[in-house]
């Protein structure tokens, strides 16, 4: 039977990102895990979420691979610390997908455009069909318009996806994960 799930972007969603990076060539590429912190609220905010049966599939476009700013195994390496920072609130990821590809970049194999990279809808396709997700129950949220359009691109309500302020989006539907948490269980 499918499942309800909700999609969050990794970057300045669930973890500070753009303060974290704004030292480096291109701020948000977030690549080090020693610079991986969350959000204020975020790890309550996704127990709450999986104690209402949700499951929380990640979804993030990681171009800084393509442009030379880090490498898959450091993608990894801050996977693991997300996974370690939300470890004491009893959360676990159901899915992560990343895409690294871009299609101005570096790094030949990963320099091209690809049906996973937002606003694509190819990594939420790809959860739907691997974790057997049901899109009429779920939810997206994210910092970025491509967040949103890649979630409405698959499937999800356009009314059941947030766009976040904590990258200053205009026309955020909601400040934070938090916020957006609220609205999701009332």
């Amino acid at each position: 039977m499918p499942r309800k799930a909700v999609f969050l972007d990794r970057d300045d969603t669930l973890l500070n990102t753009l303060p974290d990076t704004a030292d480096l060539p291109v701020p948000g590429d977030l690549l080090d895990p020693s610079r991986a912190h969350l959000l204020p609220g975020v790890g309550q905010a996704c127990r709450r979420l999986l104690d209402a049966g949700y499951l929380i599939v990640l979804y993030t476009n990681q171009g800084g691979i393509a442009r030379g700013s880090g490498t898959l195994r450091g993608f990894e390496a801050v996977d693991d610390r997300l996974r370690e920072l939300l470890q004491p609130f009893g959360v676990t990821l159901a899915g992560v997908y990343a895409c690294p590809f871009h299609p101005v970049g570096s790094v030949p194999e990963f320099t091209q455009e690809h049906q996973w990279r937002k606003p694509a809808p190819g990594m939420l396709a790809a959860a739907v069909a691997e974790l057997d997700l049901d899109l009429a129950q779920s939810w997206a949220a994210g910092d970025k318009p491509r967040d949103v359009e890649a979630a409405v691109s698959a499937g999800i309500a356009r009314e059941r996806c947030f766009l976040l302020a904590t990258s200053g989006e205009v026309g955020a539907r909601c400040v934070d994960l938090p916020a957006a948490v609220e609205m999701i269980l009332a």
